[in-house]
């Protein structure tokens, strides 16, 4: 399989694309400040919502093909990672309403040429979601549509209810005619699947050493039965539910990269285009492991919520993530930091070692 080399010339700036990035992060400033207002407490302008904070290992693949070992996998090996959980969006809201749920990443002790925008830390954060693509693929259709989610979410709980129902309705009828549903009617069509059994996936393009890809981080062995599997939900039924897990057991995840092979057919710069899993394969290039835990710990919920940030600008330049969508995240999660650190007056924290995470 021959993979699209990497080039400092594959990104294309979008028309207008300062302009209309700048206006988002505005925006989505106001929004944070707003909800700050509310809750008299600073969350995140996305994912607010923590469902869990886990710590575990994650191992590096022996003998991996050279175009896989690049960036923080080159060695094989094993390191300390930081796990958060959470709920997509910028509120904190029930579980009851579906939402996207995510996944961060945080591989401790990685060597190499770092990004600028954290040139202090030796962490690689990975940033995913559980579903492949994203609705608004362009910084432009984001803009365009940031005005619908805001009236979707402030409508009623019923209501937001009723229109995942019936998405999952038409994404099933879809799916029967042997046609792949929309980014749109997938992000709608959301369900209470327990969080654990999810795949989850970068959704954007990253450079990947002297490649592009995308990641995934797939359920394996005991967890894989979890796929599908319902949660009754309630205000807080995600992280109960993983943290009922955790009691007694650990998780297993594959993380894998889908390297980039037609740009054309697998566009860096439109987020909301599926790659086709025909063209290039998921490929497994660590496992990740997650051993049981108590996750009551308010300390520990205090420190991921308030301390701790995540960021796909957090890394080596070898895994730079591209596209218009990375490139309005650049702006927005160091925004979104910065207010949430500030008005909560605490200190941001970057852990050096698993330890640094309360018990």
């Amino acid at each position: 399989m021959n993979h699209l080399r990497y080039r400092d010339d594959l990104e294309t700036i979008q028309p207008n694309e300062e302009r209309i990035a700048h206006e988002i992060v505005e925006h989505m400033g106001h929004t944070q400040l707003a909800a700050a207002g509310r809750h008299r407490h600073a969350h995140r302008d996305a994912h607010a919502k923590s469902h869990a904070l886990l710590t575990g290992t994650l191992r590096v693949l022996d003998n991996l093909p050279d175009e896989l070992a690049q960036g923080a996998f080159a060695n094989a090996g094993e390191h300390e990672v930081v796990a958060r959980l959470s709920s997509a969006p910028g509120d904190i809201r029930s579980d009851e309403v579906p939402a996207p749920r995510g996944f961060a990443l945080k591989i401790l002790g990685v060597e190499g040429e770092r990004m600028p925008d954290h040139p202090d830390s030796t962490n690689q954060d990975l940033l995913m979601v559980n579903f492949p693509v994203l609705a608004f693929g362009t910084v432009a259709r984001y803009q365009e549509m940031l005005g619908l989610l805001e009236s979707q979410a402030e409508r009623p709980a019923a209501v937001q209810r009723g229109v995942a129902a019936t998405a999952r309705a038409v994404e099933k009828g879809v799916e029967r005619l042997g046609r792949t549903p929309s980014a749109t009617l997938q992000g709608l069509a959301r369900d209470y699947a327990h969080p654990l059994g999810e795949t989850y996936h970068t959704q954007g393009a990253l450079r990947y050493g002297d490649a592009v890809a995308k990641l995934s981080l797939a359920p394996v062995g005991a967890v894989a039965e979890l796929t599908g599997r319902p949660i009754e939900p309630d205000f807080d039924s995600n992280a109960d539910a993983i943290a009922r897990h955790f009691r007694d057991a650990g998780a297993d995840y594959e993380l894998r990269v889908q390297l980039c092979t037609d740009l054309e057919r697998m566009p860096i710069e439109d987020a909301a285009v599926l790659w086709d899993p025909a063209l290039s394969p998921h490929r497994t290039v660590a496992t990740l492991h997650l051993p049981p835990q108590d996750l009551s710990s308010p300390a520990r919920r205090v420190h991921g919520d308030d301390h701790l940030s995540f960021s796909p600008f957090n890394g080596l330049a070898a895994h730079r993530p591209l596209g218009s969508i990375m490139r309005v995240r650049r702006l927005a999660y160091a925004q979104s930091s910065d207010l949430r650190h500030r008005l909560n007056a605490v200190a941001p924290a970057e852990p050096m070692s698993a330890s640094d995470i309360p018990a």
